[in-house]
């Protein structure tokens, strides 16, 4: 039951919160590594095209956005250097959005910098202590937990 102590906004602000210092000690990481221009959106793109790559129609659907959104982040992770446009070689008509060698390499960074930095919580809290956080939001959280369309939440 919320308290006046402890009012129920506090704690999906805290979560956010926790979500952003996560993001940003990530982010800061990643520049440090060489990715600078990589955004916090840009990660749930670069995992939206996975590996096999993506149309530009599918890309919107996956990230909860428009195709013309979803073109114009491509156009800007493409001229980065993170993602590329092939022709389909199963539909000549269309153009599929696949990730570079950069963008494989900032995925892979950003599984490890995670790992650090969880590794990091748990030096701070203990690991009982994030591996019980971990286990209560597995409870709370519907399975579908990895979504990806959380660019187009927020903005939608």
């Amino acid at each position: 039951m919320a308290t006046p102590d402890r009012p129920g906004f506090v704690l999906p602000l805290l979560l956010l919160a926790g979500f952003r210092t996560l993001i940003d000690d990530l982010h800061a990481e990643l520049a440090r590594q060489g990715h600078p221009e990589l955004r916090p959106a840009h990660g749930f793109v670069l995992q939206a095209v996975g590996p096999a790559g993506t149309t530009a129609s599918d890309l919107g659907q996956r990230l909860g956005v428009s195709k013309q959104a979803a073109g114009k982040t491509v156009d800007r992770l493409v001229a980065l250097g993170y993602l590329e446009r092939a022709d389909d070689p199963a539909d000549a008509r269309r153009k599929l959005v696949r990730m570079t060698a950069k963008g494989h390499d900032g995925l892979r960074r950003s599984a490890v910098v995670f790992d650090e930095l969880r590794d990091r919580w748990a030096a701070t809290l203990g690991p009982e202590r994030v591996a019980a956080i971990e286990d209560d939001l597995c409870r709370m959280v519907p399975s579908d937990v990895f979504r990806l369309d959380v660019p187009g939440w927020f903005s939608g």
